[in-house]
């Protein structure tokens, strides 16, 4: 099956397609189509150890589209930075946003080649709005705002939205510093949304799929608990909105008649004082 998908994938330059890459791995995942057979047999030999990597991907993919509206309509935020963008699908960050404020101005951060040959294909923006696109990496948060400047009023809050990013961030320490540094530029009022990894529900089946990307895969990972998560919206002086970091398909969920079961997955919301 990747061979055939791999006929329609663009030649970009400084891509290995022998080496799994977690955007293409979580496109699998997502019932996408831009991915080659090695992020095809990674994502079938993930599965096999974690079950339920399926449904964390699209409970985070459907987490972005609620803390999004969240942003955009209760916190009434008008401008996204959305870091570490994936590869497009539906509902992307601007789709999401725009729909509630077509003026939205939103500007996507990523260094995958593949993705950011996808990104100026496939994102457009409403005729009232603005989108952007920047290839920077999440380690160098005083590049993304610089130019991020370019399209953003920095000294009017922000949103930001890290998916599936920060467990790329190896050490704690990096971790605080890179958000601090990110939050610290931007107006009080600026929101930040984290979804990261975790071993809260499945334990060691969670560590030995981490375990299992980083010998094969890149960008390497590594997985948190709640309360690092926790402590590390603290620790770079966020209020942490209610509910909490919780399993990301129970972030403020459209009925709470029916929970559903919890994922690795975990997320949850900031706002800088």
């Amino acid at each position: 099956m990747g061979e055939r998908f791999e006929e329609h994938l663009p030649s970009v330059p400084g891509l290995d397609p022998n080496v799994a890459n977690s955007a293409r791995v979580w496109d699998y995942w997502l019932g996408g189509h831009q991915f080659y057979e090695a992020d095809k047999a990674m994502a079938d030999e993930i599965e096999r150890v974690l079950p339920d990597i399926v449904a964390q991907a699209r409970a985070d993919r459907l987490f972005l589209s609620r803390v999004v509206e969240f942003f955009a309509g209760e916190a009434g935020i008008g401008q996204f930075l959305d870091i570490g963008t994936g590869l497009p699908t539906s509902n992307n960050t601007h789709e999401v946003a725009q729909r509630l404020r077509p003026d939205a101005r939103v500007v996507y951060v990523d260094n995958d080649p593949l993705v950011l040959a996808h990104a100026r294909a496939l994102l457009t923006s409403t005729p009232q709005g603005v989108t952007a696109y920047l290839d920077a990496d999440l380690h160098d948060p005083d590049h993304i705002l610089d130019e991020a400047g370019r399209t953003l009023d920095l000294d009017r809050p922000v949103a930001v939205t890290m998916l599936g990013v920060v467990w790329h961030i190896m050490e704690d320490e990096q971790a605080r510093r890179i958000l601090g540094r990110l939050m610290g530029r931007l107006a009080p009022g600026s929101h930040l949304a984290i979804s990261h990894q975790t071993d809260e529900v499945t334990g060691v089946r969670a560590r030995d799929a981490v375990e299992m990307w980083n010998r094969d895969a890149a960008p390497k990972g590594v997985w948190r608990s709640k309360r690092q998560l926790e402590d590390l919206f603290g620790a770079v002086g966020l209020e942490l909105l209610e509910p909490g970091i919780v399993s990301c398909n129970r972030w403020r969920p459209e009925t709470t008649d029916l929970l559903p079961d919890e994922v690795d997955q975990f997320g949850g919301v900031g706002r800088k004082p």
